[in-house]
């Protein structure tokens, strides 16, 4: 049976009113008799009346304006994901009012971050909503937006001195400790593993302690732990670290790469003939390809697509329906493999 949908008018009508009083009943604005109120407070009550705020904020010609910050996606890959998450729900609401603006910088540059921040600052958005991969000139545009009443929201990276604010993504140590255990798994016994970082940035140090911790706290593992990191701006990197790495320590049984370029380490690995376990992260054409083709064995998923479009999808319904705002929302950790790759790629 549908309920019937009562308009402010039904609510005038029942409670002998006008309609202009029942608007300043609703919206608590204007004078209204104490014998005016009770009446459109019983009528409501009885009708459990709720306002459509979408109809109101059309009608009032409100636009709500959200920048998103993030790295450029014809840079790193990765993003790619993000930004469809992020046009998906540009299209579900900007017929309600909410326009949502990107605002793309590069993710190896900390000027370019900081230049593009201040462009998105400077428009006047409502809100922020911000990939921070640098954490420093994070919390500084962080108190921009305090200065200027721009609400802030993060996704994908967490940094804890930007506490209060809406975060959207993954636990990140939990991250690690699942790629430890994945790998504890595959290697038994008493083996050398590597932690890959692959231009590093502050986040990935969360991962390693993780899967760190998972270790630690498992006394009767006795793995011996290396840490390495890449730069892979320049290719001499990989070609003289990595042999270099490899030579020192001949028999590492795995590798856990803290980011989506695990197709990077594997191409190098290719090229050496050497062959071991591998855990990375994310959905990648070439993670995939690699993936499938049994020279990665797992993939931890980070959803990219997902925390962007709710980033997007709770700010617009706090807009427009008076929502509250999480101030955390942790996303399940999926683990990949080649036989279950193809129900989450679409």
């Amino acid at each position: 049976m549908e309920t019937k949908k009562y308009t402010i008018k039904d609510v005038a009508k029942l409670a002998g009113v006008s309609k202009g009083t029942v608007d300043r009943v609703l919206h608590k604005r204007g004078k209204v008799s104490e014998k005016a109120l009770k009446k459109v407070n019983k009528v409501l009550k009885e009708l459990e009346f709720e306002p459509n705020p979408i109809a109101r904020n059309l009608k009032n010609n409100k636009i709500y304006r959200i920048c998103v910050l993030l790295p450029d996606s014809n840079i790193d890959p990765y993003w790619i994901p993000a930004r469809n998450g992020i046009k998906s729900a540009t299209k579900e609401f900007k017929p309600f009012g909410v326009l949502v603006d990107e605002y793309l910088y590069h993710p190896r540059e900390k000027d370019s971050f900081m230049e593009i921040a201040k462009e998105a600052i400077d428009s006047k958005p409502d809100v922020m909503l911000m990939a921070p991969l640098f954490h420093n000139e994070s919390i500084m545009i962080y108190k921009v937006c305090q200065e200027h009443n721009i609400l802030m929201a993060l996704f994908n990276n967490y940094i804890d001195s930007i506490d209060g604010e809406l975060f959207i993504g993954q636990d990140l140590v939990q991250c690690g400790r699942i790629g430890a255990n994945l790998i504890h798994k595959m290697v038994g016994g008493k083996s050398k593993i590597a932690i890959v970082h692959i231009n590093k940035e502050p986040h990935m140090q969360l991962k390693e302690n993780g899967f760190k911790n998972y270790f630690s706290e498992h006394s009767n593992i006795e793995h011996e732990l290396i840490t390495q990191c890449f730069n892979t701006g320049t290719q001499t990197d990989f070609e003289d670290e990595l042999p270099r790495l490899l030579d020192t320590h001949k028999d590492i049984k795995a590798i856990f790469v803290t980011n989506s370029k695990a197709h990077r380490l594997v191409e190098e690995l290719d090229k050496l003939n050497f062959e071991c376990t591998v855990v990375g992260f994310d959905l990648l054409e070439k993670n995939i390809e690699y993936l499938k083709a049994g020279k990665i064995d797992f993939l931890l998923h980070q959803k990219p697509k997902r925390q962007a479009y709710l980033g997007v999808g709770y700010l617009a319904e706090y807009f427009l329906f008076g929502k509250s705002i999480p101030s955390q929302k942790l996303l399940p950790i999926d683990i990949i493999t080649s036989e279950n790759v193809k129900y989450h790629v679409k």
